[in-house]
Order: structure tokens, then sequence, then C-alpha cells
């Protein structure tokens, strides 16, 4: 199957126009939907205004997914690797639905439960660091979905296609994750009795059962990882979240100083200023001064050698 990431497109060369319709329904339902009617739209009329008619009318065909439905999508697009081993699961648990006894169908069971919920919670872990978060609701129909996948192949296909636009919901013959499997009913069974088995066919039997566990045991092993994947990601969106609150009072405490700091600048400049002024004026008085002495001078000089003069006429 073919996935591609959460953000791809997987674009040919060119502007919108010559995209592939293909390419452009994959970017669609990566697309959150708040978003998915506009770009939808935006896509069609390229694909018009380039004259290919066709994928025109099956994008603006398109259904807008619902909230899970794109979660859903997310999640076969962003974790490939899981998705083909989850979808190897229930190639494991159909075929077991046909063929295991009772108490390993119930082993089954709880095993495929751990692995739904360990999907579930990646699902509402990405939408959420797409910024949409999934309500118990919406995760309820992720899980929907995911056994749905479990219990029947053409849903399986549907899923690794990563265009659902709404969820699937399981068959009602293939048992529920929320209760054990019920016992093997006493009539006549569909497949031989164990006395009737040859050496051969429960050799066969023992064989796929034993791939099937080690199969199931690779996929816990995943959830499980997975699951861990989750808390790790979680402690450290909370020590970020922190860290930037930590941040944004140090900012907020760095702009007071600065408006402190500007304020106090802006009283400086206007001492400053006032003090120019006032040593201007101080300055032109000292030169007002100095005229005047030089003045005074000057006529103290005159009337000195006029009293000289007069002197010496009268002697």
């Amino acid at each position: 199957m073919n996935h591609k990431g959460s953000g791809g497109t997987g674009r040919e060369t060119g502007g919108h126009g010559t995209e592939s319709a293909e390419s452009v329904l994959d970017e669609l339902y990566s697309t959150p939907p708040g978003d998915f009617v506009p770009r939808r739209e935006e896509r069609a009329a390229a694909a018009r205004t380039a004259g290919r008619k066709e994928d025109a009318r099956r994008i603006h065909a398109a259904r807008r997914p619902t909230l899970a439905a794109w979660a859903a999508n997310l999640l076969a697009r962003s974790r490939p690797e899981e998705a083909r081993r989850f979808q190897e699961l229930g190639q494991s648990l159909r075929e077991a639905h046909r063929t295991l006894d009772a108490a390993e169908l119930r082993e089954l069971s709880a095993q495929r439960r751990r692995v739904v919920s360990a999907l579930t919670q990646q699902a509402a872990q990405l939408a959420g660091e797409a910024g949409h978060r999934l309500s118990q609701s919406a995760q309820r129909e992720v899980e929907s979905t995911l056994r749905a996948v479990l219990a029947d192949a053409r849903a399986a296909d549907e899923w690794a296609a990563g265009r659902l636009a709404a969820s699937l919901a399981p068959p009602s013959e293939f048992p529920p994750d929320t209760a054990p499997f019920a016992a093997a009913p006493r009539g006549p069974a569909p497949r031989p009795k164990p006395a009737r088995r040859t050496a051969g066919t429960g050799d066969e039997l023992a064989e796929r059962r034993r791939r099937r566990q080690e199969e199931l045991a690779r996929a816990e092993e995943q959830a499980e990882r997975a699951a861990r994947r989750l808390r790790d990601g979680r402690a450290k969106r909370s020590a970020a979240d922190a860290s930037l609150r930590r941040a944004d009072e140090e900012r907020e405490r760095a702009r007071a100083a600065v408006n402190t700091a500007e304020e106090q600048l802006r009283t400086a400049h206007a001492d400053l200023d006032r003090a120019e002024r006032q040593h201007r004026a101080a300055e032109e008085r000292v030169h007002r001064a100095g005229e005047e002495v030089t003045g005074a001078e000057r006529e103290a000089r005159t009337a000195s050698r006029r009293v000289d003069r007069l002197n010496s006429r009268a002697r």
C-alpha cells in the first residue's frame, strides 16, 4: 500500500493545475476537516482551468472527512509500518476467528484490545499535535474504525488508502473488543473435529497458530512502544509548556524593566534638555556681563584720562 506522510501531497512538478487527481486527493485527506472544503474547491478549480475536467469532477466529489475519520487517515499515513503490522494482525485475527478454539480467541481478544487502544491514543496524539483535540466520542469512532480494519478486509483496504470520509464499523458477526469471545457453539463446526485431523493437518494448524502468535507478539510490542512514545511525548510537551510559561514570565519581567528604563531615559533626556537650556541662558548672561564690563572699563579709562588732563591744566 502506498502511504504518505501527514503533510505530504505526492505532487508532480508544476503548479496546482498539473497535479494528478490521486495526489490532490491524498493531499485533501491529509488536510484538517476545517480546511478541506476551501482547499478542495481551489484544487478542483485549478484542474478545470488546466482543462482536466474529469480530475476536477473527481476532486469536487470528494467528501469532507469527519474529525475522527481524518485522525484515522492521519494514523495510517503517519505510521505506515505500524499500519502494515496492524493489517497483518487483522488477517491473523480473521483467520483465528475461523479456526481457533474459545480459549485462544479470548487470549487474542485481550491482545487486540491493547493494540487498538494504543493506536487510538497515537491517533489522538497526532491529531493534537496538528492542533485538533479528539473528544472521547471521536476517539471511540477511531476505535470503531480500527476494529473494522481488524474484522473486515475491505475496511482494511479503505483505511490503508488514507481517504476515509467517515468512521467505519466492524461487521456484527465479528466478536467485539468490549467483551470476551463467546464459547464456540456445540453444533457441527465448519472445521474437522480434532479426532478426524490427520497428523499433517494438525501440524499445519499448529504452525499457523505459532505464526499468528508471533505476529500478535510483534504487534503487542509495537503497541507498547507506541504507548511509551505517547507517554514520553506527553511528558516532553508538559516540560515544554512549563518552560514556555517560565519564558513568558521572564519576558514580561524584561519588558517591564525595558519600559521602566525607557521611562527613565525619557526623563533623563528631558532633564538634559532643560539643563542645556539653562546652560545656554547662563552663557548668554556671562557674555552680556562681559560686554558690560568691557564697556565700563573703557569708560573708566576715558574718565581717568580726562581727570589727568584737568589736573594738569589746574596746576
